[in-house]
């Protein structure tokens, strides 16, 4: 090997070594693909803020949402919180839920077959009384048309705010709606009906007492 070869080869090996320092370092200063963060995503439109929500929630003039009842709940619904329709305040659902024997009923303001369904959800409360709390939970991130569609049905039930179908996931309800789910009070699900109802008696009979 001659002395200018042996140069050649000494040069290639520096530049390859500068090469190699250089893209280390470039990678050191990129952020991590491993610490980077998506953007959270949102829980609301940017159009309802509390001041454009305050009109539309007393057009609706919704119950509050259940309290923490009896026990831990559903462990289905455990960790799940959302919003309440009435006054925007956190519900942790499955504590809320505790202890009763609830129907909820899943809808959207969009949806013909739910809001067509809405006031005999209403009637069916009125009829069951205590022993049963019915619950809606509203589907889209829209809230404001949610609460104006209530308010133009007049139906007054205690309303969850589930922009990102949360409860329907955790209590592995197929996206459809308008859909049923009845617990029991120990929070398991005694029946998921995916169908609409035309009248409160349709709903009594479906629903039964079927261990429930």
């Amino acid at each position: 090997m001659t002395p200018k070869t042996r140069w050649t080869i000494a040069v290639l090996a520096v530049v390859a070594i500068l090469i190699v320092a250089l893209v280390a370092q470039l990678r050191d200063d990129s952020p991590s693909t491993a610490t980077q963060q998506a953007p959270a995503a949102r829980d609301h439109r940017d159009a309802d803020t509390v001041a454009a929500l305050a009109g539309p929630r007393r057009r609706a003039n919704l119950p509050a949402c259940p309290a923490a009842g009896d026990g831990p709940g559903s462990p289905a619904l455990s960790g799940v919180v959302v919003e309440c329709a009435a006054d925007g305040s956190a519900v942790d659902v499955a504590r809320a839920l505790a202890g009763r024997r609830v129907l909820l009923n899943l809808w959207a303001y969009w949806c013909a077959e739910c809001i067509a369904e809405l006031p005999a959800m209403a009637e069916y409360q009125q009829r069951a009384g205590p022993d049963v709390v019915v619950v809606t939970v509203h589907q889209d991130e829209n809230e404001a048309a949610a609460l104006l569609r209530l308010a133009d049905l007049g139906v007054r039930l205690a309303t969850l705010q589930d922009d990102r179908r949360k409860v329907a996931a955790a209590l592995r309800v197929a996206n459809v709606m308008p859909a049923t789910v009845l617990l029991r009070p120990d929070g398991s699900v005694a029946q998921t009906l995916p169908r609409a109802f035309a009248s409160a008696e349709e709903i009594a009979a479906a629903v039964g007492d079927k261990a429930w």
